[in-house]
């Protein structure tokens, strides 16, 4: 058992369960805390990860809803030269449910490379599918926000951030950012990284190239780079409150506040399954809508199959439920090594679900 620290927030009577889950987090997972020169407090902003994907999704879809694309569409429609290499085909809805077999370089590369966006996208464009696209899923950890913001710039004509800001944060009042300036930093918690590597299953070819290869993942640069560079899989920062927020999008039939964001077709399209299946990156059977990962097969988003959302590297995770009509978001200081259902948002989300 671990000390309690002070716990400051909003719970009504009817969620009592959450707020003692929460400080269980803290004295039984444990949660821990790291030493923060500025108190967490509701304007801390915590980097989530893949969690950003659920908003990268989103965007995507907002850009569907204006008639700017279509998921049956090639992605080579609007982005010629991804057509190389035998990857003219893939479909739009294929690239964002990770079947276009890109999950990384096919070929060792500097992890500086990445803060490059323009070579990033000639060498993935150029690059061979790993395995048959349409045929199998394989987790994208980072390439799929550079292939989804390049489609998205050429669909829109702005980044993802640019859009976020201008059609959420602005109008919304999200604090959520893809690309954080430089003056926003000092909002930033300090995380502690897991003690171990998380579980990948057997490693191969494809999840070396994914996940362990010494150019999957951005390197070279400082923190201050990286928080400002636009990595809408990777890189987004934000509260829990206002990821919540953003999910309700897909809780309450693609309103917002009282405003329609996505209809009811464009909601379905997007959130319905579009391949089942062994991974071939990470080591779970998992049904993914474009872009998110459905609650049928991992049940990691409380009871109800249909609920959809994403996690993030240390545990952090997003997710709507249309058929409870609720979202929720959970971020820590704190990594763990769970690529996916960290147990301590599972104890969340359960008392959550216990009062509902």
């Amino acid at each position: 058992m671990t000390t309690l620290p002070d716990i400051h927030g909003v719970c009504p009577p009817r969620f009592a369960a959450v707020k003692d889950a929460f400080a269980a987090n803290f004295t039984e997972a444990p949660e821990g805390l790291n030493e923060q020169a500025v108190p967490y407090g509701p304007e801390t902003l915590t980097p989530v990860f893949s969690t950003g994907k659920a908003v990268m999704s989103l965007l995507i879809a907002t850009a569907v809803e204006r008639g700017k694309l279509s998921y049956d569409e090639p992605v080579s429609t609007l982005w010629p030269a991804f057509g190389q290499a035998g990857k003219d085909r893939v479909t739009v809805a294929q690239m964002m449910s990770h079947q276009a077999g890109l999950p990384g370089f096919s070929e060792t590369v500097d992890p500086s490379i990445w803060f490059d966006r323009a070579a990033v996208l000639e060498r993935l464009a150029a690059q061979a599918p790993m395995w048959p696209p349409g045929t199998a899923s394989g987790y994208h950890p980072i390439t799929i926000g550079f292939l989804a913001g390049e489609l998205f710039r050429l669909a829109d004509g702005r980044s993802m951030g640019a859009a976020l800001r201008e059609d959420f944060a602005g109008p919304f009042g999200l604090d959520l950012w893809i690309g954080l300036p430089e003056s926003e930093h000092g909002r930033v918690a300090a995380l502690r990284k897991p003690a171990s590597a998380p579980d990948l299953g057997t490693i191969d070819a494809i999840k070396t190239s994914a996940f362990l290869d010494k150019g999957s993942a951005p390197g070279g640069r400082g923190s201050t780079e990286w928080r400002t560079m636009e990595m809408p899989s990777a890189n987004l920062h934000g509260t829990a409150l206002d990821l919540a927020r953003i999910m309700g999008v897909l809780a309450n039939g693609g309103m917002l506040d009282g405003q329609a964001v996505l209809s009811p077709g464009v909601l379905a399209e997007m959130t319905r399954e579009r391949i089942h299946g062994r991974d071939k990156v990470v080591p779970f059977d998992v049904s993914w809508a474009a872009g998110l990962m459905r609650n049928e097969g991992l049940h990691i988003f409380g009871p109800n199959p249909t609920a959809v959302g994403h996690c993030g590297w240390g545990g952090s995770c997003a997710f709507a439920d249309a058929d409870a009509g609720v979202s929720g978001a959970y971020v820590m200081t704190r990594q763990s090594p769970y690529l996916v259902g960290d147990p301590r948002a599972q104890r969340l989300i359960g008392a959550l679900y216990e009062g509902l």
